[in-house]
């Protein structure tokens, strides 16, 4: 197996399963209802500003690999559009899995020697670096989701 297709596979299980921490992003939110995905506890951020948040850096990510530059702000990354009812909170979660899926897809097809290359400019470092850290980034998360999703029904 290829770096990029490791990568991608360790991307997708953190979102879909067959990780080696035994949870991921959709199975942990698969029985979370809106009214728990927009509770705010202790003034953390709700589980739906971390789901936005992880793939607010994804959208960006994506964008690079589709040969774009590299344009994003932490301050623009916990905001998303309103979630008021179970329908929104579904479309939410659907439109985060295709995008999920739609990254780990351009990341298979990527050149392994654009790995060691810049990630849209020097400062960033290259696309290894930020393709391994949006996974770490997205365990990182989950970990407070769960955590959240056990405070809030407490």
């Amino acid at each position: 197996m290829s770096t990029v297709q490791s990568l991608a596979k360790n991307y997708r299980a953190v979102y879909f399963g067959k990780n080696w921490t035994a949870s991921n992003i959709k199975e942990q939110l698969e029985d979370v209802t809106w009214q728990e995905a927009t509770k705010a506890v202790y003034g953390l951020n709700t589980i739906a500003v971390l789901l936005n948040h992880l793939h607010y850096y994804t959208r960006v990510a994506t964008k690079v690999l589709e040969g774009g530059p590299l344009v994003g702000s932490d301050k623009l990354s916990f905001d998303h559009e309103p979630i008021t009812s179970h329908t929104d909170w579904v479309q939410f979660k659907t439109i985060r899995y295709e995008e999920a899926e739609k990254f780990a897809g351009l990341l298979e097809k990527l050149e392994e020697d654009t790995l060691w290359k810049n990630f849209g400019n020097k400062d960033y470092g290259h696309y290894y670096r930020n393709l391994q850290g949006t996974i770490e980034h997205a365990h990182y998360h989950l970990g407070q989701i769960v955590y959240l999703k056990k405070i809030i029904r407490q």
